[in-house]
């Protein structure tokens, strides 16, 4: 039987593979700096969404909404403005914002109202009518589900 290496990817476990190496830097420099563009938008447009890229002065932003990117482009220069006194962003003269819904959104959690009692009085008594067995039981399981 096999067991489950130990195997642990960290910056200091991959000396000997440079590729891996580089895009663990690369990774590390890129969350870095989504921090720091992150920071600089306000609350309540932060909250789903990210940075994505900064290049020849273009700072690239997606957000989940086309609300919140319709906020963003309204308040761009304010946003430039406060990424600016970073040093990784001094030269950034253009903002892009991106729309990109969430894939998995989480579903509601269904929410079981109880029947009131004069619904579920007629349940039964519909029930009491029923010739059919099966159909009767679920009746008079639904008839169950009263409010107290």
């Amino acid at each position: 039987m096999k067991k489950k290496s130990d195997l642990q990817l960290t910056p200091e476990s991959f000396s000997h593979a440079s590729k891996l190496r580089e895009l663990m830097a690369k990774a590390s420099h890129h969350a870095e700096a989504e921090q720091q563009v992150i920071a600089a938008l306000p609350d309540s447009l932060a909250k789903g969404s990210r940075f994505v890229s900064c290049r020849d002065g273009e700072l690239v932003i997606a957000t989940d909404t086309a609300i919140k990117a319709s906020q963003i482009r309204f308040r761009q220069h304010d946003i430039m403005a406060a990424v600016r006194t970073n040093e990784l962003f001094r030269f950034v003269w253009k903002l892009k914002v991106k729309v990109q819904p969430l894939r998995f959104n989480e579903r509601p959690v269904r929410k079981m109202t109880p029947l009131s009692n004069e619904n579920a009085r007629l349940l039964k008594e519909e029930a009491g009518h029923t010739k059919d067995e099966q159909l009767r039981e679920v009746l008079e399981k639904l008839a169950s589900h009263v409010r107290d």
